[in-house]
């Protein structure tokens, strides 16, 4: 997890009462933090943001002390907060539709990005969903990763309105895949790559490759989309760490639309 925490401002999400109890979401580092804890003031709608900062395991650790079961980065890193370094198709499903329709709608995604020369990278929610994500680490900014986003999803809802929404509504989601383009807002964030989830079964967001996509997609099992926390040790075991490219890889938006982005100082 370090090389996709240490760089980015975190929020943690705590469940001090186990996973079927209330939960908090923790955006300053608490005051109680360890001296040896970094941190990343950003610029929020009301002053700062003094975030936590993750650089080595005892972090890691004090942050499960406070059972802070799942670890949320930013789309930027802390130190070039108006720079997100990717963008992030978060696909949701609505019942009954789970995350078979998720892998049929992230190859759709895969192969729109292809044919205008872009790679990207899935891994799952660890929840019910699908992300996919798009690599830039270049100079970017929020108008046009948000609205280069927002166009692919209208575009696919126009294409397919019987699979895909773009709007939150839940009414409309029903059966359908959201393709959740606001998670490239400035205030959003997205569960860590190999970050737990609270869950009754302790799943974790895991990097997988377009194959083990595809498989989902022709076998229709859901089941091949969804790992615990051994199997995921076992999968770094055999294959490293499949999101390492996202952290290096720099591609070009296409010109596009963009959306109003806000003016954010560190």
């Amino acid at each position: 997890m370090l090389p996709h925490l240490g760089d980015r401002a975190i929020t943690l999400k705590r469940y001090p009462n186990g996973v079927d109890a209330q939960f908090f979401y923790e955006k300053n580092c608490p005051k109680a933090k360890p001296s040896w804890m970094q941190t990343a003031p950003i610029q929020s709608e009301d002053g700062y943001i003094d975030y936590c900062q993750f650089s080595s395991v005892a972090d890691v650790v004090w942050a499960a002390n406070l059972a802070s079961l799942e670890l949320h980065t930013t789309m930027a890193r802390a130190a070039t907060p108006a720079n997100p370094t990717m963008v992030v198709f978060d696909l949701d499903p609505g019942e009954p539709a789970n995350i078979v329709e998720c892998a049929d709608i992230g190859l759709w995604i895969r192969d729109l990005l292809r044919g205008i020369g872009l790679e990207s990278f899935a891994k799952t929610s660890g929840s019910k969903g699908l992300q996919v994500y798009l690599p830039l680490n270049g100079e970017n900014d929020y108008g046009h990763s948000t609205g280069f986003a927002k166009s692919v999803a209208e575009l696919m809802e126009r294409e397919s309105p019987d699979r895909v929404v773009s709007v939150q509504t839940k009414k409309l989601r029903v059966g359908k895949v959201l393709v959740d383009w606001m998670q490239n807002s400035f205030h959003k964030t997205t569960v860590c790559a190999y970050s737990m989830r609270a869950r009754e079964t302790p799943t974790v967001s895991t990097p997988v490759t377009w194959e083990e996509v595809e498989a989902c997609h022709d076998e229709r099992d859901a089941a091949l989309l969804s790992f615990t926390t051994d199997d995921v040790l076992e999968r770094v075991a055999e294959h490293g760490d499949l999101w390492a490219p996202t952290l290096t890889l720099q591609q070009s938006l296409p010109p596009g639309p963009t959306a109003k982005a806000p003016v954010i100082k560190r």
